[in-house]
């Protein structure tokens, strides 16, 4: 049974929760057991992110690289990793897409653990920034002092990146506001004042910029050049059930990021089906490296800074972050 991947609105800046269609949109059910290849569970539900960094899973599924290895994908679009946490404890979501801050916030608060399954996008300039609306009279960073900013999930990545760049500006962390919205809704934000600016990732960043958004940081450059952006996560508990369905899952999913990696056509040819995004803008956008592996000592600067920023209660030692696999 092929993958239906969900979609999102871009145009009407809208994105609604959905499972992809295919049956009911069901949880996966569990085999029981084993499957006829061994597979401790042949049918598997990931949550992705409409964002560039989820491309190598439907390359996997385009390429028939899931189908290889006995598996069935479906996916469900997700906002943040923290909302889908019952899912993935339950059982009902196999794995998901998230940021390396989100995962490690997850794990320090003790809501669950898990393990990075396989890497997917470390930051290039322009991948992920903050805007202000069209006219705006903040100009730089340092101009963000006494504002409010909109982020998609509160202390996660946008803001982590974001502080580097205050600080770097003369400001403290908490010099400027953090408030949670959408991507989908921080054009709105911004026009309707509820913002001052906004912080943005792909291919939301694009769609503003043409809007007439202003960007007055670059998030994946200067202090924050290189950051590991994203992977896939699953709980150990995941990891511990379904050993050889997990060493099967990696291996599609690896050789799509090899895929993604080497071909940037791979990847806009697969944005499209699973965003709104038209062919030509999906081209036209700013990407990160799809590397193999995050190199860990940027992943670890990462959790220095989130420690620094007070989001995690105790430092990390991320070589245990990553799940035996992952390389």
């Amino acid at each position: 049974m092929a993958m239906k991947p969900a979609r999102i609105m871009i145009a009407g800046m809208t994105v609604a929760l959905m499972l992809s269609a295919c049956g009911g949109g069901g949880a996966p059910e569990p085999t029981g057991g084993t499957s006829a290849g061994g597979l401790e569970k042949t049918e598997l539900l990931v949550g992705v992110v409409p964002v560039p960094s989820s491309a190598p899973l439907f390359i996997a599924e385009k390429r028939g690289l899931f189908k290889a290895e006995g598996l069935t994908v479906k996916t469900e679009i997700i906002q943040a990793p923290q909302a889908v946490m019952p899912k993935i404890l339950n059982g009902s979501m196999d794995a998901f897409l998230t940021s390396y801050v989100s995962l490690m916030v997850i794990n320090d608060s003790g809501a669950a653990k898990l393990k990075l399954f396989q890497h997917s996008q470390e930051a290039a300039p322009n991948v992920a920034g903050v805007v202000v609306a069209k006219g705006s009279p903040i100009k730089t960073a340092a101009d963000l002092k006494g504002k409010t900013i909109g982020v998609n999930v509160l202390k996660a990545l946008g803001q982590t990146l974001t502080n580097a760049h205050l600080q770097e500006a003369g400001l403290k962390p908490d010099d400027a506001r953090y408030v949670m919205v959408p991507f989908a809704n921080q054009l709105d934000a911004l026009a309707s004042g509820n913002v001052d600016a906004a912080w943005l990732v792909e291919p939301f960043l694009t769609a503003a910029k043409k809007s007439g958004a202003t960007q007055i940081i670059d998030t994946t450059d200067g202090v924050t050049a290189g950051v590991p952006i994203d992977g896939w996560g699953v709980s150990e508990q995941w990891l511990a059930a379904n050993p050889k369905t997990a060493a099967a899952f990696h291996r599609a999913l690896a050789k799509a990021q090899q895929i993604a990696g080497e071909d940037r056509k791979a990847i806009d040819e697969v944005v499209p089906t699973y965003t709104q995004i038209p062919a030509d803008a999906a081209a036209a956008m700013t990407l990160g490296k799809f590397s193999m592996r995050a190199d860990r000592t940027s992943v670890q600067k990462l959790a220095d800074l989130l420690h620094g920023y007070g989001y995690l209660k105790a430092k990390v030692d991320v070589v245990r972050l990553f799940a035996p696999m992952s390389g």
